[in-house]
């Protein structure tokens, strides 16, 4: 890994460098690590090369999605085979976040725990619970393990990723009020906040649901023009901050929630058409616990 200015010698840290979803990065054994909070950011920062906005000191991907870091351990609770935490860093910035959870990063747990030789394969598909420590949420992650390993070839598809894989199924257990005091922290499923029609939701990750036509956008720009749209994310970031508050979540300046969903009408297939802010930028699909 690269080291901090300030250390004298280099410390050998091993990783798996996994895709989860549309989201990738170093997964740890939580053994190899610190067990220091400040000491093991200090050397996540430096695993990723941050802060700088091309990380190019580090595995970082000069992206939110591909800014992120994976920490796993076996289970510390009956009924729980792996416990994993979740750990955002951005780009351009000093900070390691384990306040969210991350459903893409998620789908990546139990293949490195197999091949970490944290469990054992059972079989031609084999399920393991998995208790996310962000947020003390559980779920159940089925991994194809043909002849006693890993198999990552596949016909499955996902949006944002090219290429095809072996599929990975994730039953969420308990995603409601992870984050906030339940489903609907607002208490209602609409509020007009700052002058929108918005629904508040915690269902997995806190997030902010608008209609594209209420911020003045159709829906199907792509993620480019979004993401150059100064207009539009000031607009939202003034709305997330609101929106933050009025969910109990005190002031989200600094945070990487709530996320920010615009809603369209189906355009390509499927009920919705979206676009997410994360909160920032914008996704290139869209989060798992956004879908959720």
């Amino acid at each position: 890994m690269p080291r901090p200015p300030e250390d004298p010698i280099q410390t050998a840290i091993p990783c798996l460098f996994m895709r989860g979803g549309t989201s990738r990065g170093p997964f740890f054994d939580a053994a190899d690590l610190p067990a220091d909070v400040a000491l093991r950011d200090r050397v996540l920062l430096a695993v990723m090369g941050a802060p700088d906005p091309r990380q190019i000191d580090g595995l970082g991907g000069a992206h939110p999605l591909t800014s992120k870091v994976g920490i796993v351990r076996p289970g510390s609770k009956p009924g729980v085979d792996l416990d994993f935490l979740f750990a955002q860093l951005q780009p351009a910035s000093d900070t390691v976040d384990t306040t969210p959870n991350c459903g893409n990063m998620l789908a990546a747990v139990v293949p490195f725990a197999l091949e970490a030789g944290m469990v054992k394969p059972q079989g031609a598909v084999s399920t393991f619970r998995v208790l996310t420590l962000n947020t003390d949420m559980q779920c159940d992650i089925a991994v194809q393990t043909p002849g006693g390993r890993v198999e990552y070839a596949g016909d499955a598809r996902i949006d944002g990723v090219p290429g095809t894989a072996a599929p990975i199924k994730i039953n969420f257990l308990d995603t409601a009020g992870s984050v906030c005091a339940g489903l609907l922290p607002t208490g209602n499923v609409r509020d007009v906040i700052d002058g929108v029609a918005v629904t508040c939701i915690d269902n997995g990750m806190p997030l902010v649901m608008m209609r594209a036509a209420d911020v003045g956008r159709t829906g199907y720009e792509s993620v480019a023009a979004l993401n150059a749209d100064v207009e539009l994310k000031t607009r939202l970031e003034r709305l997330r901050i609101a929106c933050g508050r009025a969910m109990g979540l005190g002031d989200v300046t600094s945070r990487n929630y709530p996320k920010m969903t615009l809603i369209a009408p189906p355009r390509a297939g499927g009920s919705l058409a979206t676009r997410s802010f994360i909160p920032h930028v914008c996704h290139d699909a869209i989060g798992v616990l956004a879908a959720v």
